[in-house]
């Protein structure tokens, strides 16, 4: 292992504190992780080394360890040792883009088209764009990644001839910049999140096991003249996203 590739970040301690030792350490290092002091893809030192530093038991740290692996923040893998994952995203239920909102924390989404194309709309797809069934729409499959790795698969569907797409252009940039440059102005929309185990394929692209709960997001938006404009149907891995919401009291 490459030792100057190895953290040994500093922690402190305060043994007359209610807080037991392995929450205080597991929040330091949480906090270390989410304002950069641990990037995304570094190395912890070992388990003994982090107990001799931190004067602690090897327990009190692999709870500690074990706590931020199961908050997905950590991760143990065989020949390495245990590695940071990318923070998780914490997305706020606007009528914004998964792209515009990595792009706004300083993340670096990156996209792989899987499908773009028409085909005639199921009675699911007709119903939520106004459409009779059987008329054609576009179908885009879309895997968004931030750095190397996956974080939602998205499928969508848009009535045809709204917005000229391509593969390029999506890989490039987000599905609303594109409606936005196209002169569609999204303005409302309807969603519903909710989670499922991930099916094989799913799994496969997301690095994921099958079965793994993911979380689920569908979404109506609607332009400016009320018309159904987008239709998404996305997965996100629930250990690499949230969604947030402010509550008011009526």
């Amino acid at each position: 292992m490459d030792r100057a590739a190895v953290h040994r970040p500093a922690v402190r301690v305060d043994r007359t504190s209610p807080v037991p030792l392995y929450f205080q350490v597991a929040q330091q290092l949480e906090a270390a992780i989410h304002d950069g002091r641990l990037p995304s893809g570094s190395r912890l030192a070992n388990e003994i080394q982090l107990a001799d530093r931190y004067g602690l038991s090897r327990p009190t740290i692999r709870q500690a360890i074990q706590h931020l692996v199961d908050k997905g923040l950590l991760v143990r893998k065989r020949g390495v040792g245990t590695q940071v994952v990318q923070a998780q995203v914490r997305r706020s239920v606007e009528l914004t883009s998964l792209y515009d909102d990595l792009l706004a924390a300083g993340r670096s989404p990156a996209t792989r088209v899987l499908e773009l194309g028409t085909l005639p709309a199921d009675e699911a797809v007709a119903r939520e764009l106004d459409v009779a069934p059987g008329t054609e729409v576009v179908r885009l499959r879309r895997l968004r990644l931030t750095g190397e790795e996956p974080l939602a698969l998205l499928t969508n569907y848009l009535p045809a001839g709204l917005v000229a797409l391509t593969a390029d252009g999506l890989a490039a940039h987000g599905l609303y910049e594109m409606l936005r440059a196209a002169g569609v102005n999204l303005r409302i929309a309807h969603q519903t999140i909710g989670a499922r185990g991930a099916t094989a394929a799913e799994a496969r692209l997301l690095a994921e096991r099958r079965g793994v709960p993911l979380l689920t997001m569908t979404r109506i938006a609607y332009d400016d003249k009320g018309r159904p404009a987008e239709y998404g149907r996305h997965v996100y891995r629930a250990g690499r996203y949230s969604f947030t919401l402010t509550l008011v009291e009526r």
